[in-house]
């Protein structure tokens, strides 16, 4: 329990209980944020990024499997891990690095987030890229990057429909990869591998041991390749060199930090002196410097491509050495108020602003270095501590909102998030037209450019956007990379600092996250127009739509029927069999295609009392290859007929056939020759999915029947306030924990019972004091347990 925790404990117990109306906070001006909630929607975040099979736990409810071929394995060579950004490229450098600062995060915060219900989502999600990791390394190299880097620039849509689009484009279901022996990666995989160890040895020892495995030799390739290549040890970087190049610097500078890095790792690992004794005699000589200066280089900050200070800081906590302590103070002046005649910039509005790639992530990662360091080399220096706890504080104000623009720049947090996010599952989009996403009008509403989709089908909670431009302005524009780009080493040191913030400050996750997302459009969608018509014929131009996105599928299944009356022809004295249905064109020529489609001739609808309604089914082969990847691709067209002869025993037939009062014809004649638009839907020609309707009405007035996606299970650990059945002693709020809310929760609600109702088993569990009924006392009791004053509480004595 840090000092000032307990402080501000003491001073809310000397509040008496009759004055006990408002929560009892050491500063009630502080900007408000949920921290607890933060970091459960980060965890989200990370879930949204998974490739691969998904595993139970995933949480995300429009998300499904993805990566995989027609058979059901992987059509990645190393099945799993995180998508990078908002791209399907998987990078073993960003993975490593997020991966190696998630570690940091829960091995220096664990009790907090413990506390706070999060630990086990927190590790699973760390798991799943350590797996990754794990699984690139080769022995003598490392399997750098999975994906297409031309392919996953140019197209846009969802991870679940990538293989099928990418088979479509280049005739495979493998995706490409490399293999490579740059030193920046392989150092950060080996940091990665050792942090794991360290996470999961007494958690999952089996998995701990495979860690520490790949951890040493990983260390032993990148040490041993830059030995042997010298500053070319990062020239073999493969797609990597594209994105991720780390030839920024010069020399060593490409790749030492990354080595100093790994070796601090390895020794909090094994405990083995040799690591920290590499680290003196061979990279702290060639470790950074300023430009034409002795000094230690203290600019620039902690990320993917520079470990520098991250490195420093892990030296400093491992050695304790006088001079790397004062080095970490000295970035972190840099970034606060400067130091050596260096500041960073900052926003008109107060935002520490490194560059425009990522601005709020620089800063993210420098306030986990800050709340690290004051709670660790910093802990006995009050001024430094302060300092340090004090800028990380307005910044993540900053970032959750507290800005000019009042813009929170975390996805699902605060009142005013951007429309915009440059990610393409997210967007849900099914035409790989992403140019109008997000576009409005000066009143804020979205603006419907031509038919094309605008919005977005779905919430990246807990993504932290780009940020800011250095102006202070921002961009609401997908295409403004600098601005909506989101990634995994963006939340890294996010993630990381929130969990120091929980320690500090508390939170509570949500008991209702995440939400179950139900579409927000028809995601199957019949649209046609009239292609002709005549006194003996109709012929229909129809598209079947897909528009999937909760989550992104196709389906083998897939058919729709068209509805007409005979009423006429069997005034005229014919009958059903006298009608013909042809397909005379459709966009799947070709009958051994997926996508061609087949019509049944006329059947009796069942459903009309008066049998005078017939209908036709149009049939696919197989409708998968009607995906939302394309323009083309989202929707089959079909040009079919439906006709009576012109003449039958040479007695003419005009007048037995008018279509004006079938079912499906209502609306044909005035649709446009445009699926695109609204007007040219039709809710007439009904859709079946595996013979199910799926959109549209029959003629008996049958429609659809509500479907809701697959749901992933929530937090096990959180519950309803209101609702919650936890009879546990203290747990006033019923969120099956006893934690300073229980408290909180008593405040609040004797000074307001109506707007903070307690659950008649929340007053029984608070009522804690060994009195009879809820009181400030059980508050003040509960504050004592939370301050480590007592141990039991009086009604247990």
């Amino acid at each position: 329990m840090k000092f000032r925790k307990i402080t501000a404990v003491l001073s809310a117990l000397t509040v008496s209980a009759g004055m006990l109306s408002t929560v009892p906070v050491a500063n009630a001006a502080d900007f408000e944020v949920n921290y607890a909630e933060a970091l459960q929607k980060s965890m989200f975040f990370y879930q949204v990024q998974q490739a691969g099979e998904l595993p139970e736990w995933n949480e995300v409810s429009w998300r499904a499997d993805s990566m995989l071929k027609e058979d059901g394995t992987s059509a990645d060579v190393v099945p799993g891990g995180w998508f990078d950004a908002g791209d399907h490229l998987k990078f073993a450098i960003t993975n490593a690095y997020t991966a190696s600062v998630l570690s940091w995060g829960i091995m220096q915060y664990k009790d907090a987030v413990q506390k706070a219900g999060l630990y086990d989502s927190y590790i699973q999600n760390l798991k799943w890229g350590l797996d990754y990791v794990a699984g690139c390394d080769l022995g003598d190299k490392v399997i750098g990057t999975i994906g297409d880097d031309a392919f996953d620039h140019v197209w846009w849509g969802s991870a679940e429909a990538y293989i099928r689009k990418f088979n479509l484009m280049k005739g495979t279901e493998e995706r490409p990869y490399d293999e490579i022996t740059c030193v920046t990666t392989v150092a950060e995989m080996a940091a990665a591998m050792a942090g794991g160890y360290i996470v999961f040895k007494d958690v999952d020892p089996e998995a701990a041991a495979n860690y520490l495995e790949h951890a040493k030799s990983l260390f032993e390739l990148a040490n041993k390749t830059w030995e042997e290549k010298g500053d070319a040890a990062n020239d073999d970087m493969g797609i990597q060199e594209t994105y991720y190049s780390t030839k920024h610097n010069q020399g060593t500078d490409n790749f030492v930090d990354e080595l100093f890095y790994a070796a601090n790792w390895m020794y909090m690992a094994t405990g083995e002196q040799s690591y920290l004794d590499i680290c003196e005699e061979k990279y702290i000589p060639i470790f950074p410097k300023e430009s034409q200066s002795t000094n230690w280089k203290y600019t620039w900050g902690f990320c993917w491509d520079d470990t520098t200070q991250g490195a420093a800081l892990l030296y400093a906590i491992n050695t304790g050495k006088k001079e790397w302590i004062d080095h970490v103070s000295h970035h972190l002046d840099f970034w606060i108020d400067g130091y050596g005649g260096k500041q960073v910039n900052y926003t008109p509005d107060g935002h520490a602003w490194l560059t425009n790639w990522g601005s709020m992530r620089h800063m993210a990662n420098t306030v986990m270095l800050a709340k690290i360091a004051s709670d660790t080399i910093f802990a006995d220096n009050a001024a430094l501590k302060e300092k340090y706890d004090k800028w990380s504080k307005e910044q993540f104000d900053y970032a959750f909102g507290k800005n000019d623009l009042g813009m929170s720049y975390v996805i699902g947090m605060g009142e005013k998030n951007a429309l915009n996010v440059h990610h393409r599952t997210t967007s849900g989009i099914h035409d790989d037209h992403w140019n109008e996403l997000g576009m409005v009008d000066e009143n804020g509403d979205l603006i419907y450019v031509d038919g094309w989709q605008s919005e977005y089908a779905h919430v990246l909670y807990g993504a932290l956007e780009g940020g800011p431009s250095q102006d202070g302005s921002f961009k609401d524009n997908n295409a403004s990379y600098e601005n909506t780009e989101v990634a995994i080493d963006y939340n890294a040191g996010f993630t990381a600092a929130l969990c120091a913030f929980i320690d500090d400050y508390g939170g509570e996750p949500l008991a209702d996250f995440p939400p179950t997302e139900t579409p927000k459009w028809a995601e199957w969608k019949i649209g046609a127009c009239l292609n002709g018509r005549g006194d003996s014929y109709s012929e229909i131009k129809v598209w079947a739509m897909n528009h999937t996105a909760w989550p992104t599928r196709m389906a083998e299944n897939v058919s729709y029927n068209y509805y007409f009356d005979i009423s006429e022809l069997l005034e005229a004295g014919l009958s059903a069999d006298n009608l013909t249905a042809s397909i005379n064109s459709q966009q799947y020529q070709a009958e051994g295609e997926a996508g061609f489609a087949t019509i049944s001739q006329p059947q009796k609808y069942e459903g009309d009392p008066s049998g005078n309604t017939y209908f036709v089914k149009i049939q696919y082969k197989d409708g998968r290859a009607i995906m939302p990847t394309g323009q083309s691709e989202h929707r089959a067209e079909v040009q079919f007929r439906i006709s009576i002869p012109d003449a039958i025993d040479g007695k003419s037939t005009l007048g037995a056939w008018d279509p004006t009062n079938d079912w499906s014809y209502e609306g044909i004649e005035d649709a446009p020759n445009e699926l695109k638009y609204e007007a040219a839907l039709n809710d007439h020609i009904t859709m079946y999915i595996d013979d199910v309707l799926v959109w549209g009405t029959e003629p008996d007035g049958t429609t659809p029947k509500p479907t809701e996606p697959d749901t992933k299970p929530t937090n096990p650990t959180a519950t309803s306030s209101t609702g919650g059945k936890s009879t546990l002693i203290g747990d006033a709020n019923c969120d099956g924990r006893v934690t300073i809310a229980d408290a909180t929760a008593i405040v609040q609600h004797l000074g307001n019972q109506d707007e903070y109702a307690l659950s008649e088993q929340g007053k029984i569990n608070g009522d804690v004091d060994g009195v009879p009924g809820i009181t400030g006392a059980d508050a003040n009791e509960l504050m004592k347990l939370e301050a480590g004053l007592i141990t039991k509480f009086p009604v247990e004595e």
